[in-house]
C-alpha cells in the first residue's frame, strides 16, 4: 500500500473514532448540567419594583419602608426620601 492510502485510511479512522466518541461526551455534559440545575434549589430572591423610579431591585437588597399596612421597596435612599416627601405633600 502506498503511504498516501495509509494516511487517508488513518484520517478516516480518526474521524470515525471522533464521531463515535463525541456522542458519549455530550450525554455526560447533559447529565452534569441537569444535576447542577437541580442542586441550585428554589429561587431565593425576587425582583420588586421601586414605586418612584420604577427600577427592578432584588428584594433582599432593596430598602424597605413600612407604609400604612404595606411594605414598600426602593432601589435607594433618595427614592425612599422622595416617596416620603410626596406622601407628606398629599396629606397636607
Amino acid at each position: 500500500m502506498s503511504p498516501i492510502k495509509l494516511i487517508v485510511i488513518a484520517i478516516l479512522l480518526y474521524i470515525g473514532y471522533r464521531l463515535l466518541t463525541s456522542g458519549k461526551g455530550k450525554d455526560k455534559e447533559k447529565t452534569d448540567s441537569a444535576s447542577t440545575d437541580q442542586s441550585a434549589g428554589p429561587v431565593v430572591d425576587v425582583l420588586v419594583e421601586d414605586p418612584v423610579c420604577h427600577k427592578l431591585v432584588p428584594k433582599q437588597q432593596a430598602i424597605r419602608l413600612q407604609h400604612k399596612e404595606d411594605i414598600v421597596y426602593f432601589c435607594s435612599e433618595s427614592c425612599c426620601n422622595r416617596f416620603v416627601s410626596q406622601e407628606g405633600e398629599k396629606k397636607e
